[in-house]
């Protein structure tokens, strides 16, 4: 009624027109009745009211901190799976209608990291040569370091290895510098979490502390073999990019509140273990990457 009488009004002069603040107190209906009983009636006419409860749902469910991460190539196969087959255009309408999309990042304002600082050490092989089709745990494995910049204007440095067949990380430290240090530590988580009997191939770019005597002393000594991307090419080591890129953009509103790298690296340690118990991926069948090692690959 109230909804009929405002389109009635529609020819009149403006100043002749009732506001809906004063059309619900001639009728005696409160605000909150009539919005209620409004968003019933366009539900109802709406043929994709239970296909957005189901979007709402997949979604919630990849929220980090609060934020979207799922993108409509995660979530329709998941949809699909519920039974519910849509359009991609009509996918990602329904999800800006909802509100529901993933933050968008801009790569050129990745701070990306270079660690390159010519030959002071030994170039190892390229094994891999963009090779990433691996599907046995724990055969190749990533690593790399990249940074971000805190609120108070500093650097926080994370050292990653990643695994090829299962997307998992399999260490991470985090430090104030690119330094010794922070290379030993990751390798020393990476001892604890690699299972015996494993000799993968580690990739990794053409950096200053990949070269030198106590990094391939120390990978040689776990049985790893070392291989290393072309100079230049960031596409050799595009795994680890990609981790790095979705870390960045997935978190990006709480690296902005990280006041010290203690802040930093709490946020960072949460991080890892939602990306690998949480996190689904097209990559790992819509699964997390622990579950899609535990369950698929070597189940």
């Amino acid at each position: 009624m109230v909804d009929q009488v405002r389109v009635n009004q529609q020819n009149l002069p403006k100043k002749e027109r009732y506001g809906i603040g004063e059309l619900l107190k001639i009728i005696g209906l409160k605000r909150s009745t009539y919005y209620d009983e409004r968003k019933r009636i366009i539900n109802k006419n709406d043929k994709y009211a239970d296909v957005k409860l189901v979007i709402k749902e997949i979604a919630e469910k990849g929220k980090w901190k609060g934020a979207y991460t799922y993108g409509y190539r995660r979530i329709m196969p998941l949809l699909e799976k519920a039974g519910y087959h849509v359009a991609e255009a009509t996918l990602r309408r329904l999800m800006n209608e909802l509100g529901v999309q993933p933050a968008m990042y801009n790569r050129r304002k990745n701070n990306r990291y270079s660690s390159y600082n010519g030959t002071v050490g030994k170039i190892a092989d390229n094994l891999l040569d963009q090779t990433f089709d691996t599907t046995t745990p724990f055969t190749v494995l990533h690593t790399d370091i990249s940074q971000v910049r805190l609120s108070d204007s500093n650097w926080a440095y994370m050292s990653v290895v990643l695994d090829q067949a299962t997307k998992e990380i399999l260490a991470a430290s985090v430090s104030q510098s690119p330094n010794k240090l922070l290379i030993m530590d990751m390798l020393s988580q990476l001892e604890d979490n690699l299972p015996n009997n494993f000799n993968p191939v580690i990739h990794s770019d053409q950096g200053w502390y990949y070269q030198l005597d106590y990094y391939r002393e120390k990978i040689d000594s776990l049985g790893l073999i070392q291989s290393m991307s072309r100079k230049g090419n960031c596409l050799d080591n595009a795994p680890m990019e990609s981790f790095f890129h979705l870390f960045k953009v997935e978190s990006q509103s709480e690296i902005k509140r990280c006041k010290n790298i203690s802040q930093f690296t709490h946020l960072f340690n949460k991080y890892i273990n939602w990306y690998n118990n949480n996190r689904i991926s097209n990559k790992t069948k819509n699964m997390s990457p622990v579950d899609y090692r535990t369950h698929v690959l070597i189940a």
